[in-house]
C-alpha cells in the first residue's frame, strides 16, 4: 500500500491517537531559536496540521502545508483553516526561492528514500530566506535498529517505509548543502525515539 493510502486509513482513527505525541518542548525549543516571532513557515508532511502548524497560527505566522494523502488535509481544514494546504508529494512541490522563514518536515522525510534526501535539503535551503531554519525528524538506529535502513516497520497496524542513513553521513549531507546545524537531540515521543535535527541558512 502506498505512503498516502496508508495516512488516507490512519486519518479515519486521527481522533483516537491525536494526543499521544506532546510535541509542546519540540515547539518550544524551536520556536525560541528563530529569529524572527513571526513569518513564514512552509510544514512538509503537515497531516492534519497538529500540533505545529496549528501552534504557528496562533502565533501569528502564515503556514502553507503539503501533504500527499488528501485525508489528512481535509482534518488539517478543520484543525487548523487558516492555513494554506497544497496535495503533492514533497519531492515534486516547487516554491520560490528566498520566501520561507522557517520549514518543517515532522515525521514524514524518513518515509522518503534516502536517495532523495539532499536533494531535498538543497530546495530547503533555496526556499529559506536567509537567517531561515529548518526542523525535520530523522529515522536512526534507536527506531529501525539499523545504522542504515531501506524497509518496511510497523507502525499502528501498518506496514510503512522508512529510509535513513547513519547520522554521520546525514550531518556530512546538510554541511554540503551548507546548513549550520544548530541542534541535533534524540526525543523520546509517543515511546518512540528518533532524532531531531535544527539547521539554519546563514
Amino acid at each position: 500500500m502506498k505512503i498516502e493510502q496508508i495516512y488516507n486509513e490512519f486519518a479515519k482513527t486521527y481522533d483516537d491517537n491525536r494526543k499521544l505525541f506532546d510535541m509542546t518542548d519540540v515547539f518550544s525549543s524551536f520556536y525560541n531559536r528563530l529569529n524572527v516571532k513571526q513569518g513564514r513557515l512552509l510544514d512538509l508532511g503537515c497531516g492534519a496540521g497538529e500540533p505545529f502548524d496549528r501552534l504557528f497560527v496562533d502565533h501569528g505566522w502564515n503556514i502553507t502545508g503539503v501533504d500527499v494523502a488528501k485525508n489528512m488535509l481535509e482534518l488539517a481544514s478543520r484543525y487548523v483553516p487558516e492555513m494554506k494546504t497544497i496535495q503533492s508529494d514533497m519531492r515534486d512541490i516547487e516554491f520560490v526561492n528566498n520566501q520561507f522563514d522557517a520549514i518543517t518536515s515532522i515525521y514524514s522525510l524518513f518515509h522518503i528514500p534516502t536517495e532523495n534526501h539532499l536533494s531535498l535539503f538543497k530546495k530547503f535551503y533555496r526556499w529559506l530566506k536567509p537567517g531561515g531554519k529548518v526542523l525535520f525528524t530523522y529515522a536512526t538506529k534507536e527506531y529501525t535498529g539499523h545504522n542504515r535502513f531501506n524497509g518496511y516497520k510497523e507502525f499502528m497496524g501498518q506496514e510503512l517505509f522508512y529510509s535513513h542513513k547513519n547520522p554521520q553521513e546525514l550531518y556530512a549531507d546538510l554541511h554540503q548543502v551548507g546548513f549550520a546545524i544548530e541542534s541535533k537531540d534524540y526525543r523520546k515521543i509517543g515511546g518512540e525515539t528518533f532524532l531531531w535535527v535544527t539547521v539554519s541558512k546563514e
